[in-house]
């Protein structure tokens, strides 16, 4: 194994979500200024957030198991043979080789962060509306 072959359908995704929330920090004044839109970009900032730590964690799984298992390639050639196939070395050959869930995390990753996302949404804007006829009745008994 000469070289390493990094995993982009998962760099990719986490850099995109790295950007979008560095964007939203960064108009966070703007953003969550808008009243109507504040659950919105709340949720859209978790979701991007949970989105990043699953495929953020996969990816670091991904390059640490392969990296794992290059350093029982001692003459580098990317071939294990002889001396070099140990109990250890199977076990770090089978981690690189089971790697459906973190290859597919991009995936389960949306699924798992939208769902979060819906429920928080839905939540906070179910304390918004309560907290607005709250307001509202009491102005009117006055």
């Amino acid at each position: 194994m000469n070289e390493k072959s990094l995993p982009y359908h998962l760099i990719i995704p986490s850099l995109i979500s790295i950007l979008i929330l560095g964007v939203i920090f960064l108009n966070r004044k703007k953003l969550f200024l808008n009243v109507k839109w504040k659950w919105f970009w709340i949720s859209t900032s978790i979701f991007f957030g949970i989105y990043l730590l699953i495929v953020g964690g996969a990816t670091y799984s991904d390059i640490s198991s392969e990296l794992a298992l290059q350093k029982f390639d001692l003459n580098k050639d990317g071939l294990f043979n002889g001396d070099e196939i140990t109990p250890e070395q199977k076990e770090a050959m089978r981690n690189v080789i089971s790697d459906t869930g973190r290859n597919f995390s991009f995936i389960t990753g949306l699924i798992f962060s939208g769902i979060i996302t819906f429920f928080v949404f839905i939540g906070g804007k179910l304390i918004e509306y309560i907290n607005v006829k709250r307001i509202k009745t009491t102005h009117n008994n006055i």
